[in-house]
Parts: C-alpha cells; structure tokens; sequence
C-alpha cells in the first residue's frame, strides 16, 4: 500500500487537548461571556507567540473555581482578596490586579454595596439587627469580610443577623434579597454595577444601604509553578490586551480599565478586617 493509499485510510490524527488552564469566572455572567471570550482569545494568541505555557483555546468553566486556583497546569484565572491571604498563600502566584470602571472602585481597591430591598424600612445597618443575611460565601471578602467589618461595632460580641444563608454566589444574593428571602447583602462593586446594567429590572428592586470600607480589588493569580519568565510574559500580555484597540468593546462591557501589579503582601489587609472583627468579639458573621 502506497504512502498516499494510507493516508486516505488512515483516521486523521487530533491534536492533545493543551495541558494549561485558565478560567475568568468572577465576572462572568451569560451577558459577559462573549468579552471574556475575546479577551482570552487575546491573551491566547499572544501567549502562543512568545511559545510560554500549553495555551487552551477556551476558558475553562466546568471545573469548581477552588479546585482550578491550585491546578499545577493553571494558567491564569481570579481568585478572591480573602482565599488568596488564607488558604492560597505561597500556593499560587499573584499576576496582577485588574482595575475596574464602577462607583465604589479606586484603582485596583474596590468596596462592596451592602443592599437591602427597594421598600426596606432600614436607614442604617444597626436598623438590621436580628434581621436576615444572604451570603455568596463564607470565604468572601466581598461577600462576607467586608460586611463582617461594618457589623462588628455594632454586635458587640453578640449575635447580630437572626440567620445567614449561604447563597454561591453575588446574583444569588441579590435575588435573595430582591424577592424577601433575606433583608441584606454585600455585592462587590464591579458585580453590582453589571447587575444595573445587565440585570436592570434586577437592580431596580435594591437599595444601597452603604458601602463597606475600601480592600484590595480580584486578583489574577497563576500556578506555583510558573517559572519568572513565564509570569513577566504573561503580565506583559495583559499590559497589551489593555491597550488594544480591537479589545476596547470587550474591555467596555467587562468594565476594565487595565492592569496594575498589587504584591501579595498587600492583601494581609484582608486579615486586618477580620482580626478587628475577632477583636471586638465578632469572628463569625452571625
């Protein structure tokens, strides 16, 4: 059989799905699929350039976000400010904080909404005690720090929320509170800025109570074992996806505004807000 015979009957040959992984799950609601999708495509391509890890050609996002933040084979991906100053420390490699376009952003700090429904009588966080609180989830800095901070004056040392249920994520609590399944919430910023435009009927039925004290904003973290001149192509390439233009629609719909290089260490500001709840007898966001 000739050379040219076996071909035509030979099965064509696949390439090996790429080893990396990367996932942009914090921000990614079905409306902000597709900007994440460019915006990876971006990276991808660029990434594959410079011939630095085994590029996937999708983001990952069947794969729980805690499992994937320890992958050895990870990429890129974003982790939460708390985690990452707890459980993630010295297991992960921070790339870079992403700075957003929302009222409550400073450059990369970000504070988190605490909502109450529209009619909600409260015209303070005081006026909730004993009330209802959702929660996206307990290793939240957004979600549960940062209103754990605002309420530890006010419990001293005792319990405050009469329940608190635990809802997986920031939309889930918002429509918690929307449809009078609990009084309050804390929405991290960016998140409820695409609720207001994204989910505007959604919006509409919250009120901002206040807004929680400032803390460093979403990190992009990477595996351990991603070497130094791997870590500085990648933050190269997210310098350059913030700066093209083709990119600038789907950098418009995720609210990015760029890139800036925040040290792990920074993030211990995290811990500070959870030992002065601690302090004034205040450990758990109850």
């Amino acid at each position: 059989m000739t050379a040219k015979a076996w071909a035509r009957r030979a099965p064509a040959r696949t390439a090996a799905p790429a080893r990396g992984k990367a996932a942009l799950a914090m921000y990614d609601l079905p409306e902000l699929r597709e900007a994440n999708d460019a915006l990876w495509a971006a990276i991808a391509t660029r990434l594959r350039a410079r011939k630095l890890f085994d590029v996937p050609d999708r983001l990952t996002r069947d794969v729980a976000p805690d499992v994937l933040w320890t992958d050895p084979d990870l990429i890129l991906a974003q982790t939460c400010g708390l985690p990452l100053a707890t459980r993630l420390d010295r297991q992960v490699r921070v790339v870079a904080t992403p700075r957003y376009r929302a009222r409550g952003c400073d450059g990369t700090d970000y504070r988190s909404a605490v909502v109450v429904r529209a009619d909600h009588a409260a015209s303070s966080l005081n006026d909730l005690r004993a009330g209802r609180c959702a929660v996206n989830d307990l290793d939240s800095n957004s979600g549960m720090n940062l209103l754990r901070a605002e309420v530890a004056p006010l419990a001293r040392g005792k319990t405050f929320f009469k329940s608190v249920i635990i809802t997986g994520s920031h939309l889930a609590s918002a429509e918690a509170v929307a449809t009078d399944e609990a009084d309050v919430a804390a929405l991290d910023c960016v998140t409820f800025a695409h609720l207001q435009r994204w989910r505007p009927e959604l919006a509409a039925r919250l009120r901002v109570l206040t807004w929680t004290v400032r803390s460093p904003g979403l990190p992009l973290i990477t595996s351990l074992t991603t070497s130094p001149a791997q870590l500085a192509g990648l933050r190269a390439v997210l310098d350059e996806v913030a700066a093209e233009p083709e990119l600038r629609d789907a950098r418009e719909a995720l609210l990015l505004d760029g890139f800036s290089m925040v040290p792990a260490e920074q993030y211990r500001a995290v811990l500070r807000l959870r030992d002065i709840a601690r302090d004034l007898g205040y450990p758990h966001l109850a």
